[in-house]
């Protein structure tokens, strides 16, 4: 159940689940991030856009909040998307929200599934190729960045306690792949216990799973700040992102 040794594995189909319910509350406004235009274009059709270009992306399930006005302002365009299905409805945490876009992907029969933030635009063709061939070395597959910067932990009070390893601390993104009956088994089971990971992967380590990190791209920054936001659009009118 850990390793997956069959090179067809780096073949299968995977559908996206682009988690879009979130309010933003730290960006400052009441538009949430992955509705802010870049080029015209709200961030989430960014995102969608590159994902729909892989061979291997089957299908695209975006997960939007109860009563989201925006996604039908702009769902002329997002009509252009062939692999978009209709929007599912998220719940009251990220951790409903993917279940029940993971419970579509079960409905699809879909094997594997990326899970995906939509405000995380810059993703590349090239990284894509190389988490979905990570498939046949183990089933939990972790964007992730090395640490390079030497990183501290501190106390409740905020003071310094120790320096960690850096060579053992790697800083998670999205996508996050895995087959998809497993992670809604674990999701469904976490639910039953009652416990909440911060994302994904996590749920691996929760039920002694192994994941494997595959080294992402410093690009693929999450909008969380304005400056954020800014740094994306200068990133997206600047370069080619292939």
């Amino acid at each position: 159940m850990h390793e997956n040794s069959h090179p067809s594995a780096t073949e299968e189909l995977c559908a996206l689940v682009l988690v879009a319910a979130g309010r933003g509350s730290r960006f400052g406004d009441d538009l949430p991030k992955q509705y802010h235009l870049i080029d015209d274009q709200p961030v989430i059709l960014h995102t969608m856009r590159r994902f729909h270009q892989h061979r291997l992306i089957s299908h695209i399930i975006p997960v939007i909040a109860n009563g989201d006005p925006h996604w039908q302002v702009w769902s002329h365009q997002f009509a252009a998307l062939a692999k978009l299905q209709p929007p599912v409805i998220g719940g009251a945490e990220r951790q409903d929200s993917v279940r029940n876009g993971l419970l579509v992907a079960q409905q699809l029969g879909v094997p594997w599934v990326a899970i995906h933030d939509a405000a995380r635009p810059l993703i590349s063709q090239a990284l894509l190729d190389r988490l979905l061939q990570a498939r046949s070395r183990a089933q939990g597959i972790l964007t992730a960045l090395p640490a390079h910067d030497t990183v501290k932990q501190v106390d409740d009070k905020g003071f310094v306690v120790r320096t960690l390893d850096r060579r053992t601390i790697w800083l998670a993104q999205t996508p996050q792949i895995f087959p998809t009956a497993l992670m809604l088994d674990l999701h469904q089971q976490a639910s039953a216990a009652g416990f909440t990971a911060t994302d994904d992967a996590s749920l691996m380590e929760w039920a002694g799973l192994p994941v494997l990190p595959i080294e992402g791209d410093p690009h693929l920054l999450k909008i969380t700040r304005p400056e954020d936001l800014e740094t994306v659009r200068a990133l997206i009118q600047g370069k080619e992102i292939v």
